[in-house]
Formats: C-alpha cells, structure tokens, sequence
C-alpha cells in the first residue's frame, strides 16, 4: 500500500515547524537595543563661605597726630565666592556682579572697595575670571568673576574665588563723614550673559 506524501497530518506538522522558526526569529536576533534618556539640568547657584561668619566688622582708627586723616582699617579677606552651574543651551557663559543693596549713601565720603581672586582650590570645568583691581561697591551691580561656564569651585573657604575688601575714605567727600556706625548689605548675582 502507497502511503500519501500530502496526507493532512503530514502538511499540518510541516507548517507547524516552519510557524515555530518564524516565529523564533522573528522575535530574537544577534543583536538589540533600547534607549536611555539623561536628564541634566540648568544650575546657576552661589554662596559666601564660610557659612557660619560672613559678616565683617571694621573700624576706622583716630589719627595719632592732630592734621591727619582717619586710619583706615587693614583689608578683609577672610571671605570666598563658591559657585555650581551648568549651562544650558542658549547661555554661552555666566557672571557673577556685585553691589551695595542696602546701606549705600552716594559721596558719603567711605569708598569699599572688592576684588576677587583667581579660582583656587580644587574646583573642575570652566571656572571664572576675576575683573582687574578693586571694584568700587557702589548702589550699582558690577562685575567681579566674568567668563564662568560649567563649573564647580568645591565648597567652603579656600574653595572658588577669595574675597577682598578694602576700605578707604574719599578726599572730595570726607566732609561728609559723621561718627557711628555704618551697615553695609552686599549682594552678590550670577547671571547669564
């Protein structure tokens, strides 16, 4: 008796092996992939270290001879600027300016003068430069690091930019001086530029 080739059962079994590699290789292959998405955000953060004695007491001393002028006090540098900042896409860099926000008399006859130091420490990327010189503090904002990209100076003192004040009275203004105490607010800003 001849047995038939193309017997129902046969055919079934026939497609049945070729659903199952199909579908084996059309689930799997030599190689695969998938996305990750990282999120970075825009920083632009700043403080005065350290934290715990940022406010500055200062003293004109009285002449010791009778035609001189008021002594001016040593300067200050017990402060530093500490920054954090990642730049996003249309910022090119930032900057930090400087300004007396409460407490400044135009031609009081005091000058306080700021300048910040090159970025010491161990601080990574693309940390700032500081204007030349002391700046005059004025009522106005003024730059004082320039040039700041994405960086980080560390935190705390020695860390970033140190902070110097000078202290001096004004020739063309000493007249009008009077005796007590003057409080001084100095705000410091980071802006894109």
């Amino acid at each position: 008796m001849k047995t038939n080739f193309y017997s129902p059962f046969k055919l079934l079994a026939v497609l049945g092996m070729l659903s199952v590699a199909y579908t084996s290789y059309g689930q799997d292959a030599l190689t695969d992939n998938h996305t990750i998405t990282i999120t970075i955000p825009s920083v632009a953060i700043l403080d005065i270290e350290p934290s715990g004695s940022k406010d500055i007491t200062v003293a004109f001393a009285v002449p010791t001879e009778a035609g001189d002028s008021l002594l001016a006090p040593s300067d200050n540098n017990t402060l530093w600027l500490n920054y954090s900042t990642i730049l996003n896409g249309t910022v090119t860099s930032r900057k930090v300016t400087a300004h007396i926000s409460t407490g400044y008399v135009a031609n009081s006859g005091l000058a306080v003068g700021l300048e910040a130091g090159a970025a010491t420490g161990t601080g990574v990327g693309t940390l700032g430069v500081p204007v030349a010189g002391p700046v005059t503090l004025t009522g106005t904002a003024q730059d004082i690091v320039t040039g700041i990209g994405s960086a980080y100076t560390q935190t705390g003192a020695s860390q970033g930019h140190q902070l110097t004040y000078s202290f001096k009275t004004v020739p063309g203004s000493y007249s009008q001086l009077t005796a007590g105490n003057t409080i001084l607010t100095v705000t410091y800003t980071m802006t894109d530029v």
